[in-house]
């Protein structure tokens, strides 16, 4: 019951600071709402500097930590990523999501002057997803070689990929092939727990027990 009473103040404090904020940035929030203890900001891509400054110095807010940005693919929109930025707040003990639409062609605006770590999370974003941050002071692949082609985390790239990598010992460098995954045909044996074992080992044969005093074929009355 407690805890039931905490989390409905919980849940108001959120929805007081989302009308709150609201406010205060109503040209550039398109909507809020509290989902599983965390209040959810939409706010329109130009304004998302403006946002994230706001919600670090403003005295109510205080949310001076950018724990992660990463981005969601809906390859059926027009806008088809959204980029997410969850902040936390250890002054108020309160964390909060905010949202950003954009496609592939649009830059949004690099929030690396206003969180210093949002440097390495958007150029894993540009890598995972293809897109792109103005202002950045150093966007470029972090997690796949300089040459790779395409983004891995769209929902259209495939899961095999367009390249393998492997080292070859003749030029004593790392080459890029095209992928090949061959698969023989296999023959499977059911009986047997090995799979593709045509007999049974010795081991795994059931062994006959042996006949006790009195008893088989060759046993006297």
């Amino acid at each position: 019951m407690a805890g039931s009473h905490h989390t409905g103040l919980m849940n108001q404090a959120l929805r007081d600071l989302g009308e709150y904020i609201g406010l205060a940035l109503a040209d550039a929030l398109i909507d809020s709402e509290t989902r599983r203890g965390e209040l959810m900001l939409r706010v329109r891509r130009e304004s998302i500097v403006k946002v994230l400054t706001y919600l670090r110095d403003d005295q109510n807010c205080q949310f001076k930590q950018l724990m992660d940005l990463t981005a969601v693919d809906y390859p059926e929109r027009e806008e088809r990523f959204d980029l997410v930025y969850n902040l936390l707040s250890l002054k108020q003990n309160h964390r909060i999501r905010v949202k950003v639409s954009t496609d592939e062609a649009t830059m949004v605006a690099s929030a690396t002057g206003v969180f210093s770590s949002a440097i390495w999370f958007e150029r894993e974003v540009w890598d995972m997803y293809g897109v792109m941050f103005s202002g950045h002071p150093d966007l470029r692949r972090i997690l796949t070689d300089y040459g790779f082609d395409g983004h891995p985390l769209r929902k259209d790239f495939p899961v095999t990929g367009y390249v393998e990598v492997r080292y070859d010992e003749d030029q004593k460098r790392v080459v890029h092939e095209p992928v090949n995954l061959p698969q023989e045909m296999r023959q499977f044996d059911f009986v047997s727990p090995w799979e593709g074992m045509l007999h049974l080992p010795d081991n795994e044969k059931p062994q006959e027990e042996p006949a006790e005093d009195g008893e088989g074929e060759g046993a006297k009355p």
